[in-house]
């Protein structure tokens, strides 16, 4: 270590990347990220802890929690709870704060939850403590209090219980009837009335005349005790203190106080300062979010340069193709013109089928696990692989014949494969062999248990190279959130972890074998699904077709000219009559000005602070009828309200077909 307590060169972590690490093992509340499932109690009905802190078990006392299911953990009304609190948290983004008993353990836990971005990842963060101390402690209060109450009267059963309980607690007691007085106040709470408001509170004083005269401190005290003195037992987190002093936040738990007839005489107040748990609860968060960042990052990073490689030699293909054209026109040799335009086409179909798969790559659209045979992925993925890993890496797949079909979101799959060859690559500097193989397998009930499976049928993925493999006391952490074999500077440590994540989550396992000097295998377990794969439907070439009135009038608004002017002379050859506008608002102009346009075909992204959506919007609200045809390239999903659109209205993804133009435009048309 050196003199800042930084490990030495050569540990395995940047310091960016150690402070994490020590945030998230230092800390003394529990910790742990949960993703929801859907399962056979419904959608959202159960999740999966993918990530947890050492304190999950000290707080919980459940310990190796991590890949555990909920509904595998407790019982099913239990669940039912758990669920139904995290799930209000995914959905509505509010995060919440509670308490509850964990019946497994029999510990009282304080909680608080917020949901982890964006909303599609349906990961959610809990932080918590065991409380079942200071439970006791309050419970061991009010025992006391309902048995002063039955003994002596009202202020000699408060003096005893602050003189017995309370002063030693390093709560803030305030105890007050239901006038505002105070009946008793510990020393603490005292002190810190005084720090905050600048008040001196004492046995005998009302509080709401101390505060009189300082508006904050009058407006605070009022908005929280006057929900008490009306009877209401509530628990709150507020924030308190007048301008120009230190604001602090505090956990507030107010409790009706009775005499001895029963009668409510008053309320008191068990009060915490949680400003450092709620502090620390926001700098984990974007901790949470500056890995996950960083390990997007660094997956995207990998795929540059192979992704440069590809589009540079798909627009040569393309720009020289149409030079070739060019030259064979000026030459008046038209009999080669088709072979270039249709090398130039290929290019283009390729250079889109590139952009989708990163797209899915990069999750931009909506995943769900579908029933799929791996071995039909296999094709594009060795090609995103080749191109990842370069030219100096062979890469041989080994497909079993007849493998069975498993239930899966094949992106999350191809993702953690894609991790898999990156590791792989990164283990063979010099070169090697990665293979990627499928297989199906039986699992009996004595490998199930060594494994962590269930008993049954399993089709396998396995991930192997000839690199320089992993030590055998290091095997054990390789999944573990944050390690490392890798250079300072050179991965987050959350590939493999990520990997685990995704095989529990779809109710299978990884296992890793490594030779030093040999090579390593990475093998993901995915259980059999019993039915038929999901077939891909394969878009069929449209001829264009004129409409058949000539006088049908379109509106086409897009800021870039060659497109504006393709899709314009497209849809005038197929026997439209077309308008069109560069910008927003340019084309709501246009609109206002020719009532007879039926249908508006638009970009999504548009500059002049209107873009296509809130066009279209404004135009329905001219002309109802009015058909819309969105153009986008993916990166504007968001304006499109992540694809839900309502009647008269399609989406055309660039790039498109002239041919897909027409008859989204002659659909649109033909739905009146």
């Amino acid at each position: 270590m050196d003199e800042a307590g930084w490990p030495e060169p050569g540990s395995g972590y940047t310091q960016r990347e150690l402070v994490y690490r020590q945030l998230f093992d230092s800390m003394d509340e529990g910790f742990c990220v949960i993703e929801f499932l859907d399962g056979p109690h419904g959608p959202m009905s159960d999740y999966i802890h993918v990530l947890a802190n050492a304190a999950y078990e000290r707080n919980a006392g459940i310990p190796d929690v991590v890949g555990q299911r909920l509904r595998n953990m407790v019982s099913e009304q239990a669940a039912n709870d758990w669920v139904s609190y995290y799930r209000k948290v995914l959905v509505t983004g509010e995060p919440i704060r509670f308490e509850r008993e964990l019946e497994e353990t029999g510990r009282y836990l304080s909680l608080s939850s917020f949901r982890i971005e964006p909303p599609e990842a349906r990961q959610v963060a809990v932080l918590f403590q065991d409380i079942s101390a200071r439970r006791k402690a309050e419970e061991d209060l009010r025992e006391l209090n309902r048995t002063l109450e039955q003994r002596v009267d009202q202020a000699l059963a408060e003096r005893r219980l602050l003189a017995d309980v309370v002063e030693q607690t390093d709560a803030f007691v305030q105890v007050v009837d239901l006038e505002g007085n105070w009946l008793a106040i510990n020393a603490a709470a005292v002190h810190e009335f005084e720090r905050v408001h600048g008040v001196t509170a004492a046995a005998g004083a009302n509080m709401f005349e101390a505060v009189a005269g300082r508006p904050t401190a009058e407006q605070e005290v009022r908005s929280v005790w006057s929900r008490a003195l009306a009877g209401e037992e509530y628990t709150d987190i507020a924030e308190f203190g007048d301008p120009g002093r230190d604001r602090r936040y505090y956990e507030m738990r107010f409790s009706n106080l009775h005499g001895q007839g029963g009668e409510r005489i008053g309320a008191y107040l068990m009060c915490y300062d949680v400003t450092e748990r709620l502090e620390e609860q926001k700098r984990l968060a974007q901790a949470e979010e500056a890995l996950r960042q960083a390990q997007k990052m660094e997956a995207v990073g990998q795929l540059t340069g192979g992704l440069a490689h590809d589009f540079n030699n798909l627009l040569m293909g393309i720009s020289g193709s149409l030079e070739m054209i060019s030259a064979r026109l000026a030459q008046g040799k038209t009999g080669d013109v088709e072979r270039y335009l249709n090398a130039a086409q290929g290019a283009t179909r390729r250079a889109a089928a590139l952009t989708h798969r990163l797209l899915a790559f990069a999750r931009r659209q909506t995943l769900e696990p579908t029933p799929v045979v791996v071995n039909d992925l296999l094709p594009d993925l060795m090609e995103l692989v080749r191109r990842t890993v370069g030219p100096a890496i062979k890469v041989e797949s080994v497909a079993a014949a007849g493998l069975w079909s498993v239930n899966v979101d094949h992106n999350q799959l191809e993702n953690a494969l894609l991790n898999l060859c990156i590791n792989a690559r990164d283990a063979m500097p010099m070169g090697g062999l990665l293979t990627i193989e499928t297989g199906n397998k039986w699992i009996d009930s004595r490998t199930a248990q060594s494994r962590q499976l269930d008993e049954g049928q399993y089709v396998t993925i396995c991930v192997s190279d000839t690199g320089s493999g992993i030590e055998k006391d290091l095997i054990d952490k390789v999944f573990d959130p944050f390690f490392t074999t890798k250079p300072i500077g050179e991965g987050t440590g959350l590939g493999l972890s990520m990997v685990y994540g995704f095989a529990r989550q779809s109710d299978g396992h990884v296992r890793i074998y490594s030779e030093v000097g040999q090579g390593t295998m990475v093998c993901i377990y995915l259980p059999r699904h019993h039915g038929e794969a999901a077939v891909a439907e394969q878009p069929q070439a449209q001829a264009i077709e004129p409409v058949s009135a000539g006088t049908r009038r379109v509106l086409v608004i897009d800021d870039e000219p060659l497109i504006r002017m393709l899709v314009v002379e497209s849809l005038e050859e197929a026997g439209f009559t077309c308008l069109e506008a560069g910008d927003g608002p340019n084309g709501l102009a246009v609109l206002e000005q020719n009532k007879d346009i039926e249908v508006l075909v638009t970009d999504v992204g548009l500059p002049g602070g209107l873009n296509g959506r809130q066009v279209a919007d404004r135009a329905r609200e001219l002309y109802p009828e009015l058909k819309v045809l969105f153009v986008t390239g993916y990166a504007e999903n968001a304006a499109l309200n992540h694809g839900h659109i309502g009647p008269g209205t399609r989406v055309l993804t660039k790039p498109f077909a002239v041919n897909d133009l027409v008859a989204r435009v002659n659909g649109l048309l033909e739905s009146d």
